[in-house]
């Protein structure tokens, strides 16, 4: 294994998922490549507003890198961030097929039965579409047990 990407959107299950790569890298000697996906703006929203919105977003997403550099430290694993403009799930599979990924890691937040069910619309199309193994990760240990 020598690429492993994580998915960050700032959450705290993106942030356990991002963990959980780069302890995955570290045991495997791979590269870390984290992306950060700017969803865009609504498209229901008026067209002046648009590019505002859309900076505003990017800008918030540089900041959530800035945290998460802070948050990784100093590691043995070289580690790649990018961010870019799209769907998440779109993104990290076309992510995935350019930069010869090994493997995805992305979070799942499942607090409900519904979310449960769902997968998570992101982690399900990641898993589908992906050219690779796909790990989901939970931000809560346990979570499943607490909604049988």
């Amino acid at each position: 294994m020598h690429n492993i990407l994580a998915g960050y959107d700032g959450s705290a299950s993106a942030q356990v998922a991002v963990r959980f790569a780069k302890n995955l890298a570290e045991k495997e000697g791979a590269r870390l490549h984290v992306l950060a996906v700017v969803s865009p703006p609504d498209w229901g929203k008026l067209a002046y507003e648009l590019p505002e919105l859309l900076e505003t977003e990017k800008r918030h997403c540089q900041d959530l890198i800035t945290e998460l550099k802070g948050m990784l430290g100093v590691s043995a694993v070289t580690v790649q961030y990018e961010m870019v403009v799209g769907h998440p799930a779109k993104e990290l599979v076309l992510y995935a097929e350019r930069h010869n990924i090994d493997h995805v890691v992305v979070g799942h937040r499942g607090r409900t039965a519904f979310d449960r069910w769902l997968l998570g619309s992101i982690a399900r199309q990641v898993i589908a579409y992906a050219p690779c193994s796909v790990t989901i990760v939970r931000d809560r240990p346990g979570v499943a047990k607490e909604h049988r």
